[in-house]
């Protein structure tokens, strides 16, 4: 249970789950080209049965939360994109305009079946029209990345103290 630690005795704080089991399936648009010819099929038996999606991308964390940013700083955070398919896969991000002062950095290429790569998402904290804002300007932006059957969403949001 997760009330209770080893010993039976109640649990003083949350157990926190390790980063493997905190990714899960991001927000998607599916494409309407499903099936790539030129791909290839896996046709073994174990795979046979199963009614299971078998390609796609987990994103680890689902979402990046960047907090309160001073302005005129550059900021960086890193997420895991894991191939949970059973093929290769391939996958572009598509970048951000220059006004939400969002950059993706990536390494462009196919992905194995199980490995990942890292996106590392760089916010150099701007404030385009911030007068009367209270201090704090939100800034929230979902980054498009594109894969071979589907467009996932990952959003973005920070807070830029003016």
């Amino acid at each position: 249970s997760l009330l209770m630690n080893a010993a039976g005795q109640p649990r003083k704080e949350k157990v926190k789950l390790p980063s493997c089991l905190q990714g899960r399936q991001p927000k998607s648009i599916p494409n309407k080209k499903i099936e790539d010819p030129v791909a290839g099929k896996v046709n073994t038996s174990s795979l046979a049965t199963t009614q299971q999606h078998l390609s796609g991308f987990h994103l680890i964390p689902p979402r990046v939360m960047l907090g309160v940013l001073k302005e005129g700083c550059t900021y960086a955070a890193t997420v895991i994109m894991k191939n949970v398919g059973v093929n290769f896969s391939r996958f572009r991000v598509k970048q951000p305009p220059p006004h939400t002062g969002l950059r993706v950095m990536y390494r462009p290429g196919p992905v194995a079946a199980g490995l990942q790569v890292e996106l590392e998402i760089e916010i150099f904290a701007m404030v385009i029209g911030g007068e009367g804002t209270g201090g704090l300007q939100e800034i929230s932006y979902d980054i498009e990345i594109l894969t071979e059957t589907e467009t996932l969403l990952l959003p973005v949001k920070a807070n830029i103290l003016c």
